[in-house]
């Protein structure tokens, strides 16, 4: 209950506060190129403070101590940039630690973050197309408001299709989240989605998973099913590290699951195909078969 009230707090107070500046960096937010910022924290400041935590657990948690959940890929690398404040997150950030990932050797990205409006959305475009040019993956989540992203009043940033015009990268997933649930709840009751603009689904309900101080949690959202496709991604490129980022792409929304059941959220009474453009879910078992016959292109 206390984490509730809360949580709700911090949306007042700093969300949805348009006289809130949690700036303590003198740079111009503004000014891409104002770069004299940040330092080398990454630790929480309080318990609630867990979603990257989380995030990262779900990809590459400790599959052999026994005590909490096994990731995806626990041999991967994390490299963690802290870029997103409690409150809005600000476009310069976000361009900048994408460019500072690929920059440093990244192959995926992972970003369980997004929202409505985007002060400087060119800086952002830019960073993506970046990374799509240096064969880099990114994997973004599709947002947790039940909303159709394929409406141009609901255009959600991160996106690699602006105000719905063409794609500008061929190495840019958006996830959706699904549930446990195999009947006509099987899609998130919260979760984004969009025949154009949503790529694919992935686990995003009740995902049990680690946060600071040695704990672990159950939390939801298309944070959680993000991080399962980037983890899928991880383990594809470890076994065949000579896959082009675009290849993994397209190899994991064609290997996914066809769901064959009517949805009654989210709009109601459609098929789970018409909720994203590959209509499935996504299975790593599928996607290494196929990547194990798939050439490097």
């Amino acid at each position: 209950m206390n984490e509730g009230i809360e949580q709700y707090n911090d949306f007042i107070n700093f969300h949805f506060n348009v006289e809130f500046n949690g700036r303590t960096a003198n740079d111009d937010i503004y000014d891409i190129n104002d770069t004299n910022y940040g330092d080398s924290n990454i630790n929480n400041i309080k318990d609630s403070e867990s979603h990257s935590t989380h995030v990262s657990g779900i990809i590459s948690g400790d599959r052999h101590n026994n005590d909490g959940n096994k990731g995806i890929n626990n041999l991967v690398e994390i490299m963690v940039l802290r870029a997103i404040p409690n409150g809005d997150e600000y476009d310069k950030d976000v361009a900048r630690a994408i460019r500072y990932a690929v920059d440093n050797g990244a192959r995926i990205i992972n970003g369980s973050f997004g929202k409505y409006f985007s002060s400087n959305p060119e800086w952002v475009i830019d960073a993506i197309r970046y990374a799509s040019d240096n064969d880099v993956l990114v994997i973004a989540a599709a947002g947790n408001e039940s909303k159709d992203l394929d409406s141009l009043s609901n255009d959600n940033y991160p996106s690699d299709q602006f105000f719905n015009k063409n794609e500008f990268s061929n190495t840019f997933i958006k996830v959706g989240a699904s549930s446990i649930d195999l009947n006509e709840n099987f899609t998130a009751y919260f979760s984004n989605y969009g025949k154009v603009n949503v790529d694919i689904f992935a686990p995003g309900v009740d995902i049990y998973s680690s946060v600071p101080n040695n704990k672990y949690k159950f939390q939801s959202g298309t944070s959680m099913a993000s991080p399962v496709v980037s983890g899928i991604a991880s383990l594809i490129m470890s076994y065949f590290p000579k896959l082009s980022a675009k290849k993994v792409k397209e190899i994991i929304l064609e290997s996914g699951i066809d769901i064959d059941i009517k949805i009654g959220n989210l709009g109601g009474n459609k098929h789970f195909r018409e909720y994203s453009k590959s209509g499935k879910l996504v299975n790593a078992y599928n996607a290494l078969i196929l990547a194990s016959r798939s050439k490097r292109k």
